[in-house]
């Protein structure tokens, strides 16, 4: 199945080295330039459902959006982004969310970027382990999209 979507000037598909029919990165350029001020939020969803609908969600909530299916270039992508805040799912394909706690935490540039964690594992040991490894916030799916966006606007007016 090949992911198609509305606006293709608001996005740019590379695909996931891990499942060649999940889209690695979703980014909302095209408002960037005429808005410089917008924030950048960057999603890491393996799921392309839950992924499309936060990243149309939180664009037209004024956002600049990144959206990634796996972790592989998760570093890489902080770096060059600079996202205001990260969203993050722990179960992701090819690397436990956790290790990408934690990487954060080791990384200069990326140790002081608030995470919210949106995960499916709703028990009180994963929500510590995730607190415990830098996130900011965690979020159990179903998520009430009201809920993260006051969150999100917390987290970066801070």
């Amino acid at each position: 199945m090949k992911l198609q979507f509305r606006d293709k000037e608001l996005a740019s598909r590379t695909i996931c080295p891990y499942h060649s029919n999940r889209s690695l990165k979703v980014e909302s350029d095209a408002a960037l330039p005429q808005y410089p001020d917008l924030k950048r939020l960057l999603i890491v969803e393996d799921n392309n459902l839950n992924r499309l609908m936060l990243n149309d969600y939180l664009i037209f909530c004024g956002y600049h959006v990144m959206s990634l299916a796996c972790g592989a270039n998760f570093l890489k992508e902080v770096v060059s982004f600079l996202p205001h805040l990260i969203l993050l799912d722990l179960k992701l394909p090819d690397i436990d969310g956790y290790i990408l706690l934690e990487q954060l935490q080791l990384n200069p540039q990326g140790r002081d970027i608030p995470v919210i964690v949106v995960s499916a594992f709703a028990f009180k040991a994963d929500r510590q382990r995730a607190m415990n490894l830098g996130a900011s916030q965690y979020f159990i799916k179903p998520v009430n999209l009201v809920d993260l966006k006051q969150a999100i606007e917390r987290e970066v007016a801070n």
